[in-house]
């Protein structure tokens, strides 16, 4: 997988530095008011974590609200995987058994997932057959699978997970339990997170703090491979290059990604109470290029 990633290893890797404290209001300060101005029109809630990645600014509207994390917890999901690969306890190649059938948190009762809910739909083909630790992976971030998250929950252990989580300082995102766990649902035991959170965990990864340097570089590689890029992406200018990991349920609509633009930033919007996931996208994008236009250089 590394071999894949020599250009990403060339990229320059910022390290924090202390954020102004004196003269002019810094770039991302200078939009916040047309970015509160724009959610307000929303009427959506919405919180937003920005960070350039040489820690010289930033931007935080409601960082620390909480929110149904969706999708974002996959992200320490594939943390954890890569950090005990790293480790030897664990190989890419690993042949996982697919079994849709897993117990809920609140009794231990089965459940089982619905490809009709799922964003992927062929891993359910290979029910009784096995799945490499890396395609199941790629499906869970590239693809948003749930059937793949469920998969390797099992496999890492969500005590572990959140050890990891813990330990990397993303105490806002809290993952209780696997993915469409109907029951734990309707106890009000969901997978939560903040935007200050989720924005620790792609930060960690963005600084190769999260795992070492190689497994860093090939977590932001899989992230690259997003197939859905309604929101931070779209926001973008042409050949920005962008790693992203989106949720979505009923209401709720989030993305947060690395931006690897002249200076490097991590973003994070997540919002809730939008019907339309068009419009919720369109809410990310105009964020997105506030924020760009402010802190990048001109071209």
């Amino acid at each position: 997988m590394v071999d894949t990633l020599r250009a990403l290893a060339l990229m320059p890797i910022l390290v924090a530095g202390p954020l102004p404290t004196s003269g002019a209001p810094a770039p991302a300060a200078s939009v916040r008011a047309a970015i509160e101005a724009r959610i307000e029109a929303s009427g959506a809630e919405v919180a937003v974590a920005f960070r350039l990645l040489d820690g010289s600014d930033e931007l935080l509207v409601r960082p620390d609200v909480e929110f149904h994390a969706a999708s974002t917890m996959k992200v320490p999901v594939m943390i954890e995987l890569f950090r005990r690969v790293a480790r030897g306890e664990m190989a890419f190649d690993e042949p996982l058994e697919v079994r849709n059938e897993f117990e809920s948190i609140v009794d231990g009762s089965p459940y089982s997932l619905s490809p009709e809910e799922d964003s992927e739909a062929t891993l359910y083909e290979r029910a009784g057959g096995t799945a490499s630790l890396e395609w199941l992976c790629r499906a869970m971030i590239q693809q948003s699978s749930n059937l793949a998250t469920n998969l390797l929950i099992r496999r890492l252990g969500v005590e572990r997970i959140r050890a990891t989580t813990a330990e990397l300082g993303a105490r806002g995102m809290h993952v209780l339990r696997g993915v469409e766990d109907g029951k734990a649902y309707r106890a009000g035991l969901s997978n939560t997170t903040t935007a200050r959170g989720l924005m620790r965990l792609l930060e960690a990864i963005a600084r190769r703090e999260a795992a070492d340097a190689a497994s860093c570089e090939a977590m932001e590689e899989i992230l690259r491979g997003q197939h859905f890029v309604a929101g931070i992406p779209a926001g973008l200018p042409p050949g920005i290059p962008v790693a992203n990991k989106t949720g979505a349920i009923t209401r709720i609509h989030h993305d947060g990604a690395i931006v690897r633009g002249p200076r490097p930033f991590v973003l994070v919007v997540l919002t809730r109470g939008l019907d339309d996931r068009d419009e919720s996208g369109a809410l990310m994008a105009d964020v997105t290029r506030m924020l760009y236009a402010a802190t990048q250089p001109a071209e």
